[in-house]
């Protein structure tokens, strides 16, 4: 089996991208999402992976929908993925088909989580990496998650942890020795060309 440390070549991704795609098509043409056999793809595409995919249009988000557990093979996941992006968040309406071209999907494909250890919030921020680490809080049954793309709009350490906290439903200057923090990293990239409703 290939090591899952291992890049995905240009190839791999744009089967990724394309899966994605097709996806939100049969939503749009279908109400669910493509089906996929993984045995069908390339290894590469077969591991248990966690991904988040995005969508923007003309720069905005659009949908972001993922998973911080490796539940599915890598194809499936960002199949179920990118269809919850255009049609299930719900901080937007369902996608329609005059919004469908010239959308803009990012996927995003996690490695797996590590905790970071620190007794203050002094020494967990210093073992954050700006523009290298997701980040995951957890205390209790609240949890949130930064992607590492977030550190483009929130750059500094310090507010980075705040929003992430406020994110969790925590105040912004709160520590606690209960509070878990993981990191990991993310594998990206995206398809900004204008696509079809079909596909």
């Amino acid at each position: 089996m290939p090591s899952l440390n291992n890049s995905l070549t240009p190839a791999e991704r744009g089967i990724l991208l394309d899966v994605a795609r097709r996806s939100i098509a049969s939503g749009l043409e279908h109400g669910c999402p493509l089906p996929v056999e993984p045995a069908d793809y390339p290894e590469m595409l077969r591991p248990l992976r966690a991904t988040f995919v995005t969508l923007e249009k003309a720069g905005r988000l659009r949908g972001c929908i993922g998973t911080l557990e490796a539940i599915k093979p890598l194809v499936e996941d960002v199949a179920d993925h990118a269809f919850a992006a255009a049609f299930e968040d719900p901080r937007f309406p369902p996608l329609d088909k005059a919004e469908w071209p010239g959308m803009s999907l990012h996927v995003a494909v996690l490695s797996p989580p590590k905790a970071l250890t620190a007794r203050t919030e002094d020494e967990l921020l210093k073992q954050l990496r700006p523009g290298v680490d997701g980040v995951i809080l957890r205390l209790g049954a609240r949890r949130a998650t930064f992607l590492p793309s977030v550190w483009e709009s929130l750059s500094d350490p310090y507010i980075f942890l705040a929003q992430l906290k406020q994110k969790a439903g925590l105040p912004l200057d709160f520590w606690s020795d209960e509070m878990r923090a993981e990191r990991y990293t993310t594998e990206s990239f995206a398809d900004v060309t204008a696509v079809q409703p079909d596909g």
